[in-house]
Order: structure tokens, then sequence, then C-alpha cells
């Protein structure tokens, strides 16, 4: 019995790119989902001689095909990443695929990027990861600046006696000054995860997050892996770091925080800074209006 495409590409995905099980799961499914839909457009069953001459105008079709079911334009462009992937496996490395731009994000002032975008630019940057572990670290760092405002110094100089995990977090920010922040459930598991998956010791006071040969994890890092996710999804070039940062805040505030619980979340000396989000969550408010009222 021939072994199916897709189950092939996420066995070289985990054997020999050694990704994530979260990344082999998420491409063998669109790999899934590209073949049958070539098998309703092109009326016939799909080989790999059949994807080596696909067309820029049967992606667009199915990437048309993929946001009538509600895809962002983040989550398409990582779908069109995925399908080049997996193009590139079944074709094989001599084959000349198609180009296609994936979808664009518009640009304008400064924004907070959506919670669908946060999150599948952690997803992307994970995925892009050069081993499991890796991919466990900056899913864990970004969740952390997403979906606990933490500043990215913050997030990688924390060390390893915050575990085991309480359910908050004893943060040090600017000028020394400690505050606690309350962590999800989500962003916990993220933690624990990779906690288990780091192949080097984690002493009380020793780094938590680590560079690939074991010292301690350069910001830097993760800012260059968010530039590279960003390009994937056709995101803005001020999608960084600090934006995650940003949009919890603005995020919280759209759900009615306050603003002195948000001072004390973010860790801002004064409310004067902490201020500039009620602007921020005022023109987002006006970006939907706009959206919904085109003549408005």
């Amino acid at each position: 019995m021939t072994t199916p495409l897709p189950l092939l590409y996420a066995q070289h995905l985990a054997r020999d790119r050694r990704r994530s099980v979260h990344t082999v799961r998420a491409y063998e499914a669109t790999a899934i989902r590209l073949l049958a839909f070539l098998q309703s457009h092109w009326g016939g069953p799909v080989t790999r001689e059949a994807l080596a001459k696909i067309t820029p105008a049967d992606l667009r079709a199915f990437l048309a095909h993929r946001r009538n079911q509600g895809l962002s334009n983040a989550s398409a462009a990582r779908e069109l990443s995925a399908v080049r992937g997996f193009l590139k496996f079944a074709a094989g490395d001599g084959a000349e695929l198609p180009r296609l731009r994936g979808p664009r994000v518009k640009k304008g002032v400064p924004r907070p990027i959506s919670p669908a975008e946060a999150v599948a630019l952690a997803e992307t940057v994970s995925e892009d990861a050069r081993e499991p572990w890796i991919a466990a670290r900056d899913w864990a760092v970004l969740l952390l600046l997403y979906g606990a405002g933490l500043r990215i110094g913050e997030a990688v100089g924390l060390t390893a006696a915050i575990l085991p995990l309480a359910e908050t977090l004893s943060v040090t920010g600017k000028r020394n000054k400690t505050r606690l922040v309350p962590l999800l459930p989500q962003v916990r598991a993220a933690i624990e995860a990779y906690a288990e998956a780091c192949p080097y010791a984690l002493g009380r006071d020793a780094p938590l997050f680590r560079g690939a040969k074991g010292g301690p994890l350069s910001p830097g890092i993760i800012r260059k892996s968010v530039q590279a996710a960003r390009t994937t999804l056709g995101l803005s070039e001020r999608t960084t770091p600090h934006a995650l940062r940003h949009s919890f805040a603005t995020h919280l505030l759209g759900r009615g925080a306050d603003l002195r619980a948000l001072q004390e979340l973010l860790g801002h000396a004064s409310l004067s800074s902490t201020q500039i989000y009620t602007a921020v969550d005022a023109a987002h408010l006006l970006d939907v209006y706009r959206n919904a009222h085109p003549r408005a």
C-alpha cells in the first residue's frame, strides 16, 4: 500500500527537518487540505507529476477557497508558506514552482496587531526553529510578551527560579521595579513545555531561556525571528516583539481594563505612559467603524 504524500511529508519534517510536533501536525493538515482541493479543482487524481506543474492560478484558487472558510490575512499567509514547503518536497528540489505573493496587511499608522495575527506570528516563529526545544522556547517567549505584557528584556532575563510556576510571576522591570503579573494557563503551559524540552540544566540562578549553545538567550535572536516571520505573514514592519506587549495592553483596555491596573501590569512608572493606549484604542475603534461604514 502506497504511503500518502502528506504522511511522507510529515515524516520528512519530523525526521529530517526535526520540526516540532505542532509544526508537523499543522503542515500535514495543510497538505491534506491542498490535495483534497486540487482533486476537486482538477477533477482527477493528484500525483507528484501533477503537483510539479501546479500554476499560480491553482494556488490563488486554493487561497480563495481557504479565505472563504474564514482565514485571516496572517493565517492565509501561513497556509501559503506551508503549501510551498509541501510542493517543494513533493515535486523535488529541481522543480520550478510558481511564485505567488501572499496576502499583505495594509501599512499605516501604528496599530496593535490582532489576536489572530499575534498567535500566527508566534506559531510561525516556532515553526521556523531549527530544533523542537528551540520552537518551544520561542513560543514561550512570545506568549510572555503577548499574554503577560512583558518587555523582551524582561522575558529573556527570567531565571529558572520561577520554576515551578505559580499563578503569578514576579518580574523586575525598569529601574529595578518589581511587579506581579498573572499567568494565563496557555502561557504557563508554554513555559513548562519549554522547560521540559530544554537540553540544558536549569539551575535556580541560571537563565531560564537559553541560546542554541546553552548561553543566555539574546533578545536579538527573537527580534530576528519575528522579522522573518512577519515577512512570511505579510505583516507590517511595525510588528516587533514590543508590538506584542503593545497589543496586550490595547486589547486589555478594549475589554474594559482600568488604567491604574494596566499601569501596574505593564510596570509603567507614571500613568501618563499608560494613557497612550486610550488614544490607540480609540483609533482602533475608529478603524472598525470606517471598515463597517466605508462612507463614514
